[in-house]
């Protein structure tokens, strides 16, 4: 590790390739992406790894990139037992009923026109902005939906995986992603 490398970012580059595909399946349910970010380790820094992931998310298939989404859930509906999820989608969970209801509309109507689940970098957005940005991406085309899919893509896993990089090992209190 160099005097740079935060601790989670050394165990990344430093475990093995079953483990680092686990670490990289929890943040994002493509192999192709995690394909393309093992490939480049080890990484000199966070920066670099966040890079990299950039990249691979930019050359993703479409059977890629559909993979990737079928690891996220509804928006307001995180799966049982998913405290990313949970995290990430904060904002829906005081929601009053009444926006909740919205959103699950506007939710299948989204994946009725699309095809998949609207997947949104939902960290800090309130349930009113959620809700507001399933409206405006319900008039988007199928392509210019493509490409705002893919940069929400890329800026989950940034989150993610900066978390990854700066988490400390198991016992010095630092969360796991």
């Amino acid at each position: 590790m160099t005097a740079s490398s935060p601790p989670g970012l050394a165990r990344f580059n430093a475990a093995g390739q079953d483990a680092a595909r686990a670490a990289l399946h929890e943040i994002c349910t493509s192999t192709a992406w995690a394909d393309d970010v093992l490939a480049g380790r080890p990484y000199h820094d966070a920066e670099e790894l966040l890079t990299a992931s950039d990249a691979a998310v930019a050359r993703l298939g479409e059977a890629a990139l559909a993979e990737a989404m079928a690891g996220h859930p509804p928006i307001g509906r995180p799966r049982p037992g998913d405290a990313v999820s949970a995290r990430e989608q904060r904002g829906m969970a005081d929601a009053p009923a009444a926006l909740r209801a919205e959103v699950a509309a506007l939710n299948l109507a989204y994946q009725e026109r699309f095809g998949h689940v609207f997947l949104i970098c939902a960290t800090g957005l309130t349930a009113e902005q959620l809700r507001d940005a399933l409206r405006r991406r319900l008039g988007n085309t199928a392509e210019r939906e493509r490409e705002v899919l893919r940069g929400e893509l890329a800026g989950i896993n940034r989150l993610r995986l900066a978390r990854l990089a700066v988490q400390a090992p198991a016992g010095e209190g630092t969360a796991r992603p």
